[in-house]
């Protein structure tokens, strides 16, 4: 184990402002990531540890920080007066500074219980677990099912024969018929020009429509001078 040299800038007896909370954990941070290691983080462990009891202690590399639950608020509050700022210094290098801080209080793990499930994250429900990203395991019991393939027929055969009908209505619909003629009254719109008339599909110009040429209007009279 390399020579870990741990100093401390402030006295025990600092005392506390009264308007703090009181709590029962730290928080170590600006710790370098070089300093995960058994032999540092067992030694800063060990640091600690001359305060009171330790009731969990979390090294978290990855935001280079570590998390320190104490049984008594009163451990952690005469570590961070003792120990805010941390002088660490290794062999053949430049002395580092941590930074001790007051933490959210976590509760006691007991031995009997140490992994409560009140004390820990709980995943979503079922119906939810698409919302956690990756998403978590299946259910037990759940078995991968062969999907359908795609509709190879273009369109479904209620919808081609739903368009068919549309477009007879549409053509019945281009000319207006009394259904009970009075007499002396018929089709309002039948005349000599109708009885050649052919059919037309929809959206194409009508044939009748075709044939009708607007009448050319008169110029009006001009003075002459």
């Amino acid at each position: 184990m390399p020579d870990i040299s741990i100093l401390t800038q402030r006295a025990n007896t600092f005392a506390s402002p009264k308007s703090i909370q009181p709590t029962n954990s730290l928080v170590i941070t600006q710790v370098p990531r070089t300093f995960f290691q058994p032999s540092i983080i067992n030694a800063l462990r060990d640091h600690f540890a001359t305060y009171g009891e330790i009731n969990q202690w979390v090294p978290i590399a990855s935001f280079s920080r570590i998390i320190l639950v104490y049984y008594a608020e009163e451990a952690a509050e005469i570590a961070k007066n003792a120990c805010d700022p941390l002088i660490l210094t290794l062999p053949h290098r430049i002395p580092t500074i941590l930074r001790v801080y007051r933490s959210e209080p976590n509760p006691i793990f007991s031995p009997s219980s140490p992994t409560a499930d009140e004390n820990l994250l709980r995943p979503p429900p079922i119906e939810k677990n698409f919302l956690i990203s990756p998403p978590g395991s299946p259910p037990i019991g759940w078995e991968q099912i062969r999907e359908e393939p795609p509709n190879a027929a273009p369109l479904a055969d209620d919808l081609i024969a739903a368009l068919r009908k549309l477009k007879l209505q549409e053509r019945r619909s281009s000319r207006e018929v009394l259904l009970e003629p009075e007499d002396g009254v018929g089709d309002c719109d039948m005349n000599d020009d109708d009885a050649g008339e052919v059919d037309w599909e929809y959206g194409c110009p009508s044939p009748a429509r075709l044939r009708w040429k607007p009448v050319a209007t008169a110029m009006p009279p001009v003075q002459m001078r």
